[in-house]
């Protein structure tokens, strides 16, 4: 059939494509991919499910659960049908990816390279502890002295980069991100340490950011005197939005410093942190808190700004303070994290509104809570895995465990979580059968 008005078809086949373009970045935006740690290049580790499973144990609301080789700490992703893990096979000097089957958590492939020279780390701290990162087309992951290579979706290794070896006594765990066609890594902590920038597609350095070199001058934490090897940053950078334009987000010992993304120039920086730094930013409202661990320094700041904004745009700073090594959740002006204790303090100010212990939870934590609507998921070192309300008022909703220790995070995708302990991948859900994807 011919249409008589030429102008009309091209308008609704302009609508159509539109429709379908929108309707395709909604599904990335609200879809089941969880694709890097902490989900978003924000690292806010919020969740937009809320359905989430409450209660399970090592029988109940278990969809799968598959062995893993060895020990190892990182946190898995998720990315339609595909599970992935880093893992490392140390009888074999091998750092290798996992990719499973989300259905059923059978093993797809498992890819890597082989590392013969030695490399420091402390028994708590295994080899390949950093995340992977995917955009649905490739996989990134971080071996640390080993490198950064990325594999497509079926395990060919596209490009591989030597970044040099990472010397330092308690390891590395700082996780790869993605920026537009960039993959943002901090190659450190040691001597020489840096951040950069490759491109996501050849491997090729775009920029890089040589981080300062750090003494033991006027340390305040709980380190004080001893210098070697104790100096330095295990975070992963986020990507926030503020002042009209992208900031990259990083702490580093000592200082907060914010990075245009693109090109690696310094935008601000404050200072007011400890020489030894293990969790990530967080942000919201357009503050940023940063906290250090092992009694470190704590402190939050506007956004935003320009050069050394230490004295006009840094809200409040905590010395000596009571963070730890996994990252909180910001939700309604209130921050939660968790030192073995769970605090909630006054995003604004760092008032202290409560301090509680989980009861029935065993141990500390070095893993980075999860907010899913009301909900903050806390996992312990004993494999415990605290739910609580993420409120001014304190409260417990439930403690379950899967009788592993851990030093991972939750995965969340479409209403699973995923969860690494050392000896075990599990998935946990409410759901009698396999979603249809």
């Amino acid at each position: 059939m011919i249409c008589s008005n030429p102008r009309s078809v091209f308008r609704g086949l302009f609508f159509l494509v539109i429709v379908t373009v929108v309707s395709d970045v909604n599904l990335c935006v609200l879809g089941a991919n969880w694709p890097s740690w902490r989900g978003g290049i924000d690292g806010s580790g919020i969740v937009s499910e809320k359905n989430l499973p409450l209660e399970w144990s090592t029988t109940n609301n278990i969809r799968w659960k598959v062995k893993l080789p060895e020990r190892g700490n990182s946190t898995p992703i998720v990315w339609g049908e595909r599970v992935f893990v880093a893992q490392a096979i140390e009888a074999e000097n091998r750092r290798t990816l996992m990719c499973f089957h989300r259905a059923d958590g059978r093993l797809l492939w498992q890819k890597g390279i082989v590392y013969l020279r030695p490399e420091q780390t402390i028994k708590a701290n295994s080899y390949c502890s950093a995340s992977p990162i995917t955009d649905g087309e490739r996989v990134i992951v971080s071996f640390g002295s080993a490198g950064l290579v990325c594999y497509d979706m079926d395990g060919r290794e596209l490009w591989h980069r030597d970044l040099g070896k990472i010397d330092h006594i308690w390891g590395n765990a700082s996780s790869p991100v993605l920026y537009g066609d960039l993959c943002i890594h901090y190659h450190g902590p040691a001597k020489g340490a840096f951040l950069t920038a490759l491109n996501k597609k050849t491997g090729k350095t775009v920029w890089k950011f040589d981080e300062p070199v750090w003494n033991d001058e006027g340390r305040t934490d709980g380190f004080t005197g001893r210098t070697n090897g104790v100096i330095g940053t295990w975070s992963t950078p986020i990507i926030i939005r503020a002042g009209g334009r992208d900031e990259l987000i990083m702490t580093f010992p000592m200082e907060v410093k914010a990075f245009d993304p693109s090109t690696g120039r310094e935008l601000w920086w404050c200072g007011g942190l400890n020489p030894l730094h293990y969790d990530s930013a967080i942000s919201s409202e357009g503050i940023v808190v940063a906290m250090g661990g092992y009694s470190g320094n704590s402190l939050a700041v506007k956004a935003g700004g320009q050069s050394d904004v230490t004295t006009t745009h840094r809200l409040w700073h905590q010395v000596r303070a009571k963070g730890g090594i996994g990252s909180g959740v910001i939700k309604d002006g209130y921050v939660y994290f968790g030192s073995g204790q769970v605090h909630c303090m006054e995003l604004t100010t760092g008032k202290f509104i409560w301090e509680e212990k989980i009861k029935g939870a065993k141990g500390g934590t070095w893993s980075s809570m999860i907010l899913a609507g009301d909900y903050i998921y806390m996992p312990f070192q004993s494999g415990d895995i605290a739910v609580i309300k993420a409120s001014p008022k304190f409260e417990q909703i439930a403690v379950n465990s899967l009788k592993e220790s851990s030093n991972s995070s939750i995965a969340v995708s479409d209403g699973e979580l995923f969860f690494r302990t050392q000896q075990t991948l599990w998935c946990i859900s409410t759901k009698s059968v396999p979603s249809s994807r």
